[in-house]
């Protein structure tokens, strides 16, 4: 157990079925008492969870008493559709945005502007930090797969960080080394603002190596071999919680007082590496009815 105890937060996905709904409600209920500074809700690609979003985020903050950051993004949408789903978030009460260019719709070549919207994740961030809006972005320590260069995929986080962003959540990553080199490249770069630690626990190998080579997360062999011995001994899960535990307490050590979660909606290896971590439950909250 780590001698100093990290904050967190969560990321969460809008549910699609009533199923899905269900899967959220539980995975919120059981994460919501390790007492997360904050949590945010995805953006699907193509924006096709704008409107799920929007009810996810209202619905945590109201029932859960969460503080809850809407994800939002430049992809298929004017500038008025954008802002009105920002406006929709204040009206919630959320004034926490993470603000991403946007993964382009399915079956397309790649990000292509709308004709009347943000231009970049830059101009959003841009119109959203001018609106009063808390905003986050992401950022990569294994290189983007469409940044021409690692110095290129800095200069383009100074950009957004000039532009008005309060701090950077990164992609996840399988080593702590490629996560402090990188954040010694933003200091060097004269980036300021905090660089927050993104951490998968691994529900599942094959899923998170094809979501890893999407986006551009490296594998470690040596982890890779390790998870093809412990699934075929069924004992997944217990690598999972010991390589995300062992990989945030190498983190906590060298600096970073908060970590960042993608749950994937399902809550167990969260919360056990929490739990490994020292963070103990709260009492229940009470849930507005």
């Amino acid at each position: 157990m780590p001698s100093r105890k990290p904050t967190v937060s969560f990321e969460f996905f809008p549910p699609k079925s009533l199923e899905g709904s269900f899967r959220l409600w539980d995975c919120v209920s059981t994460l919501a008492p390790l007492g997360p500074e904050w949590v945010s809700v995805t953006y699907g690609a193509g924006g096709s969870t704008r409107e799920l979003t929007r009810e996810a985020v209202a619905t945590l903050g109201r029932q859960f008493d969460l503080r809850v950051a809407g994800h939002l993004t430049c992809v298929d949408a004017s500038r008025e559709e954008t802002m009105e789903v920002a406006r929709g978030f204040r009206e919630a009460g959320v004034t926490d945005i993470v603000a991403l260019r946007g993964d382009a719709p399915k079956g397309s070549e790649g990000f292509v502007a709308h004709p009347d919207g943000f231009a970049d994740s830059v101009e959003l961030i841009t119109a959203l930090a001018g609106n009063g809006f808390n905003v986050r972005v992401g950022c990569y320590p294994d290189v983007h797969p469409e940044a021409a260069s690692a110095e290129a995929d800095i200069d383009w986080l100074k950009r957004k960080i000039d532009a008005g962003a309060s701090e950077a959540i990164t992609q996840f990553f399988f080593d702590a080394e490629t996560f402090l080199r990188f954040r010694d490249r933003c200091v060097a770069a004269g980036i300021d603002a905090p660089i927050v630690p993104g951490i998968l626990p691994i529900e599942n190998w094959k899923n998170a190596s094809r979501f890893a080579a999407s986006c551009g997360a490296v594998i470690p062999d040596d982890l890779a071999a390790a998870f093809e011995v412990a699934t075929r001994d069924d004992r997944a899960d217990l690598l999972a919680i010991a390589q995300a535990a062992e990989l945030a307490d190498t983190l906590i050590g060298e600096g970073c007082g908060h970590l960042h979660f993608y749950t994937l909606n399902r809550p167990e290896l969260t919360r056990d590496v929490c739990v490994a971590l020292g963070l103990a439950a709260r009492p229940a909250l009470s849930q507005v009815a």
